[in-house]
């Protein structure tokens, strides 16, 4: 019998990469940016030192309970299988739908630049959004191994493209009169800087998606830690360098009328409209493949989730050979990305993201007697989580209450439905006949 071929550092290292710059970067770039102004890439290096405090938890629990469900089994293994547990899981589910609806949302907005079908750039974003979804979601029927061929192809792809802006970039950046942007004195106050790199969080979150692979990792005492610290590394230096050369090319007024596109519109002071149309083009791959990857990881985590009996076991079932959390999955992207609006989506998506590895944070602190990792590390993880999250609610709740109160809805939705299924699952233990 043939075995499975083991996962390599450069593919593990892969897997990270692209779940982080997936879509998120092009999809909150300009978010960011309107929050944290000069500060633009203090933020988001904050934001990666989260994330890179946090991968230590990951890389301990992935060494000690290597699982396929990743961040689902941690949750269980450092809670139980409780009420507890089972929203969070439901929470990480429900936030691979948001990460969805926010790359949509983000394809929406770049290929109404490319190609117009109505005169009406609102109206086409929300075509081309759904239209993506649709796609995607028939592509991830038809077959699995095409879903992974897409992400390898867009994964160098997109990477060729940033790298190559970078670089140019800064050769732009010398005499640029917008370069003073990045002073100090054009900085946003602390807490603003720290609420910008939290909405901006989504950009990080894929790195937990190396945690999935584990189990197929060549050597994987080696390779785990450097697949998680390489990769986020790379990243923050990817993300840091992007930011400056956005904000040293552009001014402000610029960036704002240009929010939901401005990494293309941020090309153009260097290679004019075809440096636009290269970037949108990335941002198109980026993000079709970026849906196409999520759609596969939410269905599968639905399927965890029922596997452990945290939701009903009819989520196990097959539709086209598919989990029939796919189709769900799917559905609840489009409701999301054509009602929801772009920054109430990145919020939702950030908050989720700080509250489950929050609790990855103190699952890692208390396993580490059996993970034989250091106890400090996931508790200031977990601080760090916490306190990010409650910045980012009070930040918001100054400008943003609809954002907050979405936000509040899916976290109490999701442990709702858990609650209720825990205790109908309990009323038919003890009155199976109805009585």
């Amino acid at each position: 019998m043939n075995q499975k071929p083991k996962i390599k550092l450069l593919e593990a290292m892969s897997i990270g990469i692209g779940g982080m710059v997936g879509g998120g970067i092009f999809a909150v770039l300009g978010l960011a940016v309107s929050l944290s102004k000069g500060a633009t890439p203090i933020a988001f290096l904050v934001a990666g030192i989260i994330a890179l405090i946090t991968s230590y938890s990951y890389v301990h629990l992935s060494l000690t309970f290597p699982d396929r469900g990743g961040t689902v089994k941690f949750i269980n293994e450092g809670f139980g299988k409780t009420v507890f547990s089972g929203g969070v899981n439901n929470l990480l589910w429900v936030s691979y739908i948001i990460m969805l609806s926010l790359y949509a949302s983000a394809f929406g907005s770049y290929a109404p630049n490319l190609f117009s079908i109505t005169g009406d750039q609102n109206l086409d974003s929300h075509i081309y959004s759904s239209a993506v979804i649709i796609l995607a979601t028939i592509i991830n029927y038809y077959s699995v191994k095409v879903v992974g061929e897409i992400e390898s192809f867009a994964v160098f792809v997109k990477l060729l493209i940033l790298i190559g802006f970078v670089g140019i970039g800064f050769y732009g950046l010398f005499g640029n009169e917008n370069l003073s942007q990045l002073s100090p004195d054009q900085w946003e106050n602390t807490f603003q800087i720290l609420g910008g790199g939290m909405v901006i969080f989504v950009a990080y979150e894929g790195f937990e998606l190396i945690a999935n692979a584990a189990p197929d990792i060549d050597s994987p005492k080696k390779n785990i830690p450097r697949a998680f610290y390489y990769s986020i590394g790379f990243v923050i230096l990817l993300y840091v360098t992007i930011a400056i050369v956005t904000v040293g090319s552009l001014p402000f007024s610029e960036i704002a009328k240009a929010e939901d596109y401005v990494l293309a519109e941020a090309a153009k002071p260097m290679l004019g409209k075809i440096g636009f149309t290269i970037i949108t083009i990335a941002a198109l791959i980026s993000t079709f493949s970026a849906i196409n990857a999520s759609l596969y990881g939410g269905s599968r985590v639905s399927y965890e989730i029922a596997e452990d009996d945290e939701l009903p076991h009819a989520l196990t079932f097959q539709l086209w050979n598919q989990p029939v959390g796919l189709l769900i999955t799917a559905i609840l992207t489009l409701l999301m990305c054509n009602t929801v609006e772009l920054e109430s989506i990145s919020i939702s998506g950030s908050i989720g993201f700080l509250m489950i590895f929050a609790f990855v944070n103190f699952s890692g602190f208390k396993l580490s007697d059996q993970t034989s990792g250091n106890k400090i590390i996931p508790l200031i993880g977990f601080i760090l989580c916490s306190l990010a999250t409650i910045t980012l609610i009070y930040q918001q709740l100054q400008s943003n209450k609809t954002g907050i109160i979405i936000a509040g809805s899916i976290v109490f939705t999701c442990f709702i439905i858990e609650g209720v299924y825990k205790k109908s699952k309990s009323y038919r233990r003890k009155y199976p006949e109805g009585k």
